[in-house]
Order: C-alpha cells, then structure tokens, then sequence
C-alpha cells in the first residue's frame, strides 16, 4: 500500500492512522536520512496519547514510551557499530513484555532483532514524500485495517 504525504503533517497523521489499530508487533521503517521516519513515529505516539516531547533516538539508539495498549519502544539503530550491542540497549527486556518495537535503520541490527510485521519505506517524492506500507504477519496486516479505510489518499 502507498501514501503520498505532501508535509509533515500528513506524515504524522499516517502515524496517527497506525496509531488506531496499535498492537504489540515489530514495525520497520526504512529511508534515507530526512525522509519523514521520526515524523511517522511522532504522529503515531502522540496519537497512543503521550503527550510529551518525541525526540528522535539518534543519540540514545533507544526511546520508551507508557502508551495505552501498549509500551512503545522506538529505535534509531543508525550509529550502531555492532548489532551485538543490541543485547546491551535491553532489546531481550523489550522483548519480553507486549509491546510495539520500532525500528529506524534495521538493518544494522540484522541477525538479532525479530523479522518485522510491518516495514515502513519511506521515500522523497519532489518536495514530498512516498510511504509505501508492506506487511509480512498477520499481525502487520492488522495494522494496516485502519490506515486502508480512513486514509483516501492511498494508491494500492
């Protein structure tokens, strides 16, 4: 599935669509520096209702959040040297409890982190940007039930 978002604010309101079906579930997203991933991730908090700052993790690699039904436990794997260090940010206590993991640059932690249920790519499109939207489980699938019927802009 495929979303153009013409600005920040769509792009947060494409998170704050993920937001409405929110479940425990492994969420990748993927692009270029700038792309619009820390924006998404900001939408979708906020909609869980935290009602604090969202920082992007690049510093800390890891940022938690209390959210209703769920902790939400967003991951920025960017300066990561060794996906081993994963085992050093907790990854083992995220996964032991329900929760939504999402990770920024995945690929960086390739061998230890779960397979995703959702992958986010997000890309540039002229002055906007493309979010094309690919579950692998079920459970990504759930995810997406209410972004396909509350989103008009997207193209399948």
């Amino acid at each position: 599935m495929r979303c153009e978002l013409p600005d920040a604010d769509a792009t947060e309101q494409l998170g704050a669509r993920l937001a409405e079906s929110v479940r425990p579930a492994v969420i990748y997203l993927r692009g270029d520096l700038g792309a619009g991933k820390t924006t998404l991730v900001r939408g979708l908090i906020h909609a869980l209702g935290y009602t604090g700052r969202v920082r992007s993790p690049t510093y800390t690699l890891v940022e938690p959040y209390a959210c209703e039904p769920c902790p939400v436990f967003h991951l920025d794997l960017y300066r990561l040297a060794d996906p081993e260090e994963l085992e050093w940010l907790g990854l083992r206590d995220m996964l032991g409890e329900p929760a939504l993991l999402i990770v920024e640059w995945p690929e960086r932690g390739s061998g230890v982190l779960p397979p995703a249920d959702l992958t986010v790519y997000m890309e540039y499109s002229g002055n906007a940007r493309l979010a094309r939207l690919v579950p692998a489980t079920e459970a990504g699938k759930l995810l997406l039930g209410t972004v396909r019927s509350r989103t008009p802009d997207i193209t399948r």
